[in-house]
């Protein structure tokens, strides 16, 4: 019963590990892939540079007028 098994449990094993890897991108398609890759990087770190530099440079224009209005008191 054993020897049954563990024949089957090989030729399972045999059957799910492929030869030969068959998993090619074209030029085209892994260019297009790069891509999108980048513009998903670029979109993310313009919406983080957004949300954090207008509350920065709103923080940094009220500082400035305080200081300005302070010296000329």
């Amino acid at each position: 019963m054993t020897a049954i098994l563990l024949s089957v449990c090989f030729v399972l094993f045999l059957i799910g590990c492929p030869a030969v890897a068959e998993a090619y991108i074209g030029p085209g398609a892994g260019l297009s892939a790069i891509g999108s890759f980048l513009a998903l990087v670029a979109a993310v770190v313009a919406a983080i540079f957004g949300f954090l530099w207008y509350p920065i440079k709103r923080m940094m224009r009220r500082r400035k007028q305080d200081q300005q209005d302070g010296n000329g008191e």
